[in-house]
């Protein structure tokens, strides 16, 4: 990863005028039922009533996940920030896939449950780590750097047990289970490449500005308030229910 010394050494004052548009966005994300990527009823309700194998419906589903899925498309914009080759991108990218599939497949087939709320306040917790790792912190503070790659791997193992937690609560049938759940795995990666590609695009042409390397500490300041909000709201919602 590149970055200017410059730009992560300024006083944070200066930055606090930058800071409200983002940390607003983020406030809007909490602010709907879609934050969470629950399942919806109307969803939830055609699962019910289908069986067998049901590949292009539950395709379609994962896909749906991973694009409102806000967290964990959080998580891979904090991987991807300063990655700048195709390869360290497709390597980091299916590195995710990888840790997300395995326990996603693994949480629904053995049926293990765990609490949504305490998996998404992790996956919360990985969009701050990710942020901190872009902002140089632990080699402040501790004066060395984490391996990025076991780091991306290990986060997407929790990822795919939120994944597990949300398909646990279509009560899938059991009649053409694992096809199923492998067609939810393939819309999975094919929602998390559509978005992917949006955000390549999108952090591409503003890596071609000045102000990239302006605002770089800014975005992820925001990118972890708002990993920080998704704990919060999590946390509390597992005390509240």
């Amino acid at each position: 990863m590149h970055r200017n010394d410059s730009v992560w050494s300024r006083p944070f004052h200066r930055l606090r005028p930058l800071i409200g548009l983002p940390v607003l966005l983020a406030a809007l994300l909490l602010a709907g039922p879609v934050l969470a990527h629950a399942v919806t009823e109307g969803d939830k309700g055609y699962i019910l009533e289908i069986t067998g194998i049901n590949l292009i419906p539950f395709t379609y589903l994962g896909a749906k996940h991973m694009v409102t899925g806000y967290d964990h498309l959080l998580f891979l914009l904090g991987v991807i920030f300063f990655l700048y080759r195709a390869k360290d991108i497709g390597l980091y990218v299916s590195l995710f896939a990888i840790g997300h599939s395995v326990t996603m497949l693994f949480g629904v087939l053995s049926g293990i449950s765990v609490s949504a709320y305490i998996i998404d306040a992790i996956i919360g917790l990985s969009v701050v780590y990710k942020a901190l790792d872009n902002m140089g912190a632990y080699q402040r503070w501790f004066g060395f750097q984490p391996d990025t790659r076991a780091a991306t791997l290990i986060f997407g193992l929790f990822h795919g047990f939120g994944l597990a937690t949300k398909l646990q609560e279509y009560e899938i049938a059991e009649d053409g289970l694992i096809p199923n759940l492998l067609a939810f795995n393939v819309g999975v990666e094919i929602g998390q490449l559509l978005a992917l590609g949006a955000i390549l695009i999108i952090i591409s042409y503003w890596r071609r500005s000045d102000s990239f390397l302006r605002h770089a500490y800014t975005a992820n300041v925001a990118m972890m308030t708002a990993g920080f909000m998704l704990v919060g709201y999590h946390v509390t919602g597992f005390f509240v229910a």
